[in-house]
């Protein structure tokens, strides 16, 4: 059995626990410094667990004695530490960081992996997901003009002037509204501020916004620099949500106090287990001498996915870096190094039996899953 250590055992790491255990193919050790959380984990799973400060690094290298790789779901904070300590140990590496600058340390650190160790950061939904089935997109073509990817989690039942609900990590959500973004315009790579950009559609009836946020895009605006003319990346609200957060962040500049905006968001929104993923992956370019244009577009309820019930952003996010570990334990992927969400086949992720969460064609019918015709996407206003 492949051993490995899962570091965090919040909301989306006791997802993660759950989801691998089902399947008797990993010896698992859970480690977190809140001893409640370990005792969740360990009441629901099973599972061997420690009490771990992840921000220790002898504490690490003990725990990664006799591990072959380590998954992360801690703040992303702590993510360069981790990596850190498995190059030494020599694990292989595997995160679900927004985080851009958390993401180059990672790449840098894995210039030191040994033969078969990699290290494979942004293994969620946005980065993660999207990369994989956008850059799929663009391998249908000649010659890229525009990429673009839309993603949102949203609660399926707004009531809240914000009309949001938490979903996952505070922190990683003030990240994404607070930090630059990266796109390509013309080629080139540049930063666009978050929170700009603003596009309305409407889909099935429902009113929606999309608008820029850090982080989402993974590694394929670097991917893709001098190859396509256009890539962007934005997050999916309900219509109306940007404006409150840009008077938060901008206007209040809590953009500056993001400890307090934390507390703020966690003390006033609830968090819902009924949420809604959607997915949006544009790519237009020439193929066989046509413009051409083609979408994957998905869109994914709460639900029951290996049998366990969980909300929509917990099942994307848990499973899509589970495929990640499987696809590495498989010989699927790359076998030393930085490993990027691109270089994944999108028909590999859905054949994978955690990545098929992602499909129409999945067997568990409680997790709402469907493809959808994409929205036009209207520009309200555009700052590059």
């Amino acid at each position: 059995m492949h051993k490995v250590l899962l570091l965090g055992a919040g909301k989306i790491g006791i997802t993660i626990a759950r989801f691998l255990s089902k399947v008797n193919d990993y010896d698992l050790l859970v480690g977190d410094v809140d001893e409640a959380a370990l005792l969740r984990v360990g009441g629901a799973t099973g599972l061997g667990t420690i009490r771990l400060d992840s921000g220790d690094p002898a504490a690490l290298a003990a725990a990664m004695q006799g591990r072959q790789s380590v998954l992360s779901a801690l703040n992303f904070a702590l993510n360069p530490g981790v990596a850190k300590a498995a190059v030494a140990q020599g694990l292989s590496y595997f995160d679900l960081t927004e985080d851009v600058a958390a993401t180059r340390a990672v790449k840098q650190l894995a210039q030191h992996a040994k033969p078969g160790q990699i290290f494979m950061p942004q293994c969620g939904l946005a980065p993660g997901f999207v990369s994989i089935a956008a850059y799929n997109l663009g391998r249908q073509f000649d010659k890229l003009d525009e990429v673009r990817l839309r993603v949102g989690a949203l609660p399926t039942f707004p009531t809240n002037e914000m009309k949001y609900n938490l979903t996952w990590s505070t922190d990683g959500l003030i990240n994404e509204y607070g930090n630059p973004c990266e796109a390509i315009y013309d080629g080139k790579l540049i930063e666009t501020l978050p929170l700009e950009g603003l596009e309305h559609f409407s889909l099935d009836g429902i009113d929606y916004e999309a608008f820029n946020t850090s982080g989402g895009v993974g590694t394929l605006c670097e991917t893709l620099a001098g190859k396509a003319r256009m890539v962007d990346y934005k997050t999916i609200r309900y219509r109306g949500h940007r404006d409150f957060m840009a008077f938060l962040m901008n206007e209040l500049r809590l953009k500056d106090r993001r400890d307090l905006l934390r507390d703020i968001l966690e003390h006033a929104i609830p968090i819902t287990p009924q949420d809604v993923v959607l997915i949006f992956c544009t790519v237009r370019g020439w193929k066989d001498g046509y413009l051409v244009q083609v979408t994957d577009a998905r869109k994914i309820y709460s639900g029951t996915f290996l049998g366990e019930s969980c909300s929509a952003i917990q099942m994307t996010t848990a499973a899509a870096i589970c495929a990640a570990l499987d696809l590495h334990v498989s010989g699927q992927l790359p076998t030393s190094g930085f490993v990027r969400q691109e270089q994944v086949m999108l028909e590999d992720f859905l054949k994978n039996r955690f990545g098929k969460c992602y499909s129409s064609a999945a067997d568990d019918v409680g997790a709402g899953r469907r493809r959808i015709e994409p929205p036009c996407f209207v520009p309200v206003s555009t700052n590059i």
